[in-house]
């Protein structure tokens, strides 16, 4: 097997992304096997930190839309976010790989708080290390909390698993001639309004030259090979 090409990443999975062929909540299928490609990449040495969505359970801003006030809203999401995170840390320690929570919202009889320095200490120690809660704060996306988490714990790449493979010129599922971008810059991410991630998250990578990489979760293996070198998906940096 090749050498890593990465020694530490922050790899963004969306909550949608647990719901697998359901319509609401987490299908086991698909946690385990995320958890299976985890389990790879520790096994190969590399330090994973994870951040995770909660828009399978609840999103803040589509709560909000709905009445419920904004705030009350995002706390909501926030603990949905630790649920998917209880989830996936099950199916990682199933498939063989330590792991820690660790939520930005004090919830201290399911998960650690949030300390940096533990955080990184952990990830030392060759420990996954998955992050809940997003940033602790109302209007702030968990986008923006995986920016955030990758430059504080000092990650070499930020990974955004998604369902497409990579970032477009348009919605590849309605423009067929949509053009898919191997490489491109985060002004121009953000000049094109091309909707990968959130802005707020984009700017910071940008102000920290965190590169970005946008890859398909649903492509087995793909993880594995980007962290072998491979140029997989869409580098935004």
């Amino acid at each position: 097997m090749t050498e890593a090409a990465y020694q530490r990443i922050l790899l963004k999975i969306s909550g949608e992304a647990l719901l697998g062929e359901m319509d609401y909540g987490i299908d086991p299928k698909v946690s385990s096997r995320i958890a299976r490609e985890v389990a790879g990449v520790v096994d190969r040495g590399v330090q994973i930190g994870i951040v995770i969505g909660g828009g399978n359970i609840f999103r803040g801003a589509g709560l909000a839309a709905s009445g419920i006030d904004r705030v009350t809203g995002d706390h909501m999401g926030m603990l949905a976010t630790v649920m998917n995170a209880l989830a996936l840390q099950d199916a990682l320690e199933r498939a063989g790989v330590t792991t820690r929570v660790m939520s930005a919202v004090s919830v201290r009889e399911v998960c650690e708080d949030y300390i940096r320095r533990r955080a990184i200490r952990h990830l030392e120690k060759g420990r996954a290390v998955i992050f809940a809660a997003g940033t602790g704060n109302p209007f702030f996306t968990t986008d923006s909390a995986a920016s955030l988490r990758a430059i504080e714990i000092g990650a070499d790449l930020m990974i955004k698993a998604t369902k497409v493979d990579g970032i477009y010129s348009a919605d590849p599922k309605i423009d067929h001639s949509a053009k898919r971008y191997s490489h491109i810059g985060y002004d121009e991410v953000i000049e094109k309004k091309l909707a990968v991630m959130d802005t707020n998250a984009i700017v910071l990578c940008r102000d920290q030259s965190m590169p970005i990489r946008i890859i398909d979760l649903n492509q087995a293996g793909d993880l594995s090979r980007l962290i072998s070198g491979e140029e997989i998906g869409t580098l935004v940096s």
